[in-house]
């Protein structure tokens, strides 16, 4: 049974006039072995309702209270095993139905989405468990953990469901990045032919342990944590990482000498080719001389931009140009015009309903991602970050630390391609 407190539930703004494709008939489809969708998804019921979401995970799960601003979703109810965090969530989300674990929030037929932000490992089994009591699933990062099989079992599970999925990925909706798309969509890039990636988190140890336990992240792989880093290329051209070459660095420290990955890394450096011929270098670093965050940079044979450095240096455009100048051997050569790029706030435009019109978490990401999920339901469409896209941004990964591990060894990379219709 759900815990009730005396609490006034989401505020919510009024229902517009627009007219909206129902959602529900994405669940209706589930396959034998799946149980049905729930009654809060049978025909009959008004078509503009909102979209009843079920919030899971106490941390990183209080950033999405946007889910309540959103003129087409509520928050039904919230979950996490640990009461001070239960407590936390009901606040956040002004919330009054609260379950003690994910097994029982499910079960509530009310609830048609859920929003899975649980521990990394637990994301496929999650999602399976969620979806065979008909929820759709937002997940956080990465959409599997480790292993190829977990990949291809979360195809699995999505492809049986008939339910939609998405990946909670900051990065394909910070601001540069949507700037980036529509440079890339314009033209304005020329041909991109490379583009490199870091994502930068000194003192991520800080949370390998509490109350004296490790935990989830005690020792994780860096490129098993890939996706804020490969969304800035595949979330822009839609290319696939094919092949890579990756080295580690670690050192005689304790947590790479015993954590349960067998993970002997601190920092690792990818060179991937993708299916397009371009080279797509990518870091993920948690400890060094690193100011931290996640930058960018897209090269193409007409502009090139890089997104705001942590080192201080602002967002630039590179522009080739009719300029010369004589470089310090004396050739003539051309110069590029260099330009500073006053970063747009994506978040503050018509791309987001009103209430969403606010400065979000991970660079103006989350009121997009929360858009974009309610939004797919809503329109009954696939989001942006389906499955597929999901585990082309976070398979690569998996494989380069294999590619680590075998002392920079270059491997294939195995692909989960969108079946033709």
């Amino acid at each position: 049974m759900p815990r009730e407190i005396s609490s006034p539930s989401c505020p919510q703004p009024p229902a517009t006039d627009s007219s909206r494709r129902r959602f529900l008939q994405q669940g209706g489809a589930a396959l034998a072995g799946m149980a049905l969708a729930s009654p809060a998804l049978v025909a009959g019921e008004n078509p503009r309702k909102k979209v009843r979401v079920g919030i899971v995970g106490g941390r990183f799960g209080r950033n999405f209270h946007w889910f309540c601003q959103h003129p087409d979703s509520t928050v039904e109810a919230v979950s996490d095993l640990r009461p001070e965090r239960r407590k936390l969530l009901m606040e956040t989300y002004q919330c009054a139905k609260a379950y003690d674990s994910l097994e029982e929030l499910v079960r509530d037929p009310k609830i048609d989405a859920v929003g899975l932000f649980t521990d990394g490992p637990l994301h496929v089994q999650h999602t399976e468990l969620a979806m065979k009591h008909g929820k759709h699933v937002l997940s956080a990062v990465p959409a599997c953990w480790g292993s190829v099989e977990e990949a291809q079992r979360l195809q699995d599970v999505v492809r049986q469901s008939g339910l939609t999925y998405m990946l909670n990925e900051t990065s394909y909706y910070q601001q540069a990045t949507i700037s980036a798309r529509k440079f890339y969509e314009e033209g304005k890039f020329g041909e991109i032919f490379y583009c490199e990636s870091q994502y930068d988190h000194p003192g991520l140890e800080a949370l390998y342990f509490e109350n004296g336990k490790r935990t989830w992240r005690h020792g994780m792989a860096p490129m098993h944590y890939p996706t804020h880093n490969t969304a800035h290329l595949v979330g822009l051209t839609g290319e696939r990482l094919v092949e890579v070459k990756c080295h580690g660095w670690g050192d005689d420290d304790p947590i790479c000498k015993d954590n349960v990955y067998k993970n002997p890394f601190w920092n690792e450096m990818a060179m991937f080719s993708t299916d397009r011929g371009r080279a797509f270098r990518v870091r993920v670093s948690w400890r060094g001389a690193l100011r931290g965050g996640e930058t960018a940079r897209w090269y193409g044979t007409k502009m090139s931009f890089h997104m705001e450095d942590p080192n201080g240096l602002g967002p630039v455009i590179v522009r080739s140009g009719k300029q010369t100048e004589k470089d310090d051997a004396g050739f003539v050569r051309d110069l590029p015009a260099f330009e500073k790029y006053e970063q747009p706030n994506w978040w503050a435009t018509d791309m987001l309903p009103e209430p969403l019109r606010r400065n979000s978490g991970h660079q103006g990401s989350h009121t997009f991602l929360v858009h974009e999920f309610v939004s797919a339901l809503v329109e009954d469409r696939q989001p942006a970050i389906d499955v597929y896209e999901a585990l082309a941004y976070t398979v690569p990964g998996i494989i380069a630390h294999e590619s680590a591990l075998r002392d920079g060894e270059t491997l294939k990379i195995p692909q989960f391609e969108r079946p033709k219709t």
